[in-house]
């Protein structure tokens, strides 16, 4: 039996590092000639893998694009359905996150790539939509599963959906991401992710208290 909330062993590490790879090439190469142009082989190519190893990391071609996981949410609903009772949801939800994001520092220059690449396609720019409003919704059965209004393997439906909170905790912890990651990237290369993704989370636990005048 495998220990879901263990630090990964090689052959995760190797497939985490495959992905990153495939991710990496797609968007180096949308950049360069426009998603519409480049093929899964292409990016196969680049990464050093077959076009079969490509579909064994992403659904679709426009996925790699996106840098869509498959992996990388179940791990975060792990974490916070497995988080210290000790901890609010919102703190659990941050450190789920957190841990997933841990090696985001290293990849500021793609982030920033695939700001553009999506920017210049509004296909992708609806596919990664598509896919984040998914991954919400995930997250907020996780979420209320830690609260206890959810068996842990029951699924919505139009009947059965998230109640208000948990619904909108995910909501409000995509979105701290996806503003932390931008103010990263627009901070240049000196930028510290994690105290930017520390910041965003402790406005959110504060409230979103007015922060004071800046000094004259």
């Amino acid at each position: 039996m495998t220990n879901e909330g263990a630090a990964p062993g090689l052959r995760e590490r190797k497939k985490r590092a495959t992905r990153a790879a495939l991710a990496e090439a797609a968007v180096r190469l949308a950049a360069e000639h426009g998603a519409e142009n480049v093929t899964v082989e292409a990016i196969s190519e680049a990464a050093g893998v077959s076009p079969r190893t490509f579909f064994n990391y992403f659904d679709s071609h426009d996925d790699a694009f996106v840098m869509m996981d498959r992996d990388a949410g179940e791990r975060v609903r792990h974490a916070v359905r497995a988080a210290p009772a000790a901890l609010s949801p919102l703190e659990a939800v941050r450190e789920a996150l957190a841990t997933e994001l841990v090696d985001v520092a290293e990849r500021q220059e793609i982030w920033r790539l695939r700001a553009t690449v999506l920017q210049r396609s509004p296909r992708l720019l609806v596919r990664g939509l598509g896919a984040h409003m998914a991954e919400e919704i995930e997250l907020a059965e996780a979420i209320a599963v830690r609260l206890g209004s959810r068996a842990p393997n029951e699924k919505s439906t139009a009947a059965s959906a998230p109640d208000l909170y948990p619904r909108l905790l995910a909501a409000v912890a995509g979105t701290a991401v996806r503003v932390a990651v931008e103010h990263w990237c627009a901070q240049g290369p000196d930028a510290d992710f994690s105290e930017v993704f520390r910041r965003v989370f402790t406005l959110l636990t504060d409230g979103l208290a007015e922060p004071p005048p800046p000094a004259l």
